[in-house]
């Protein structure tokens, strides 16, 4: 059974940064496309980034590039997403997910999902 478990969030300023980690079970993690989406209050889950599975292929929601990064550590089975320039439309509950993919880019759903790490960015 896939397990994914989120750490790292918390109240930060904005124009600061954290380092969300999502430590992965129950798994091939070297198999698995990994990503990183949110939820806001009242609003619908949306995608933020994405690594497949080789980690040479990274994607990002148009409203975090250049600001986010995603990574893989294959011999720690954590993937982190690092957050600079935090806003305060950053705030929500960011969610690690996970999908064993053989191609090796985006998948197009995910099928395991973390609990979630609240981040909350003060103006």
């Amino acid at each position: 059974q896939v397990q994914l478990v989120e750490s790292g969030g918390g109240l930060v300023q904005a124009g600061g940064s954290l380092r969300l980690s999502c430590a992965a079970s129950g798994l091939t993690f070297s198999s698995y496309a990994l990503g990183w989406f949110r939820q806001a209050p009242g609003k619908e889950r949306e995608f933020v980034a994405a690594i497949s599975w080789s980690g040479s292929r990274r994607y990002y929601a148009d409203s975090v590039k250049g600001r986010f990064t995603i990574s893989r550590d294959n011999a720690k089975n954590t993937v982190y997403l690092q957050m600079n320039s935090l806003k305060p439309e950053d705030t929500a509950v960011y969610y690690c997910a996970a999908e064993r993919s053989t191609y090796d880019g985006r998948p197009l759903k995910f099928g395991s999902w973390g609990q979630g790490t609240q981040v909350t960015v003060s103006s």
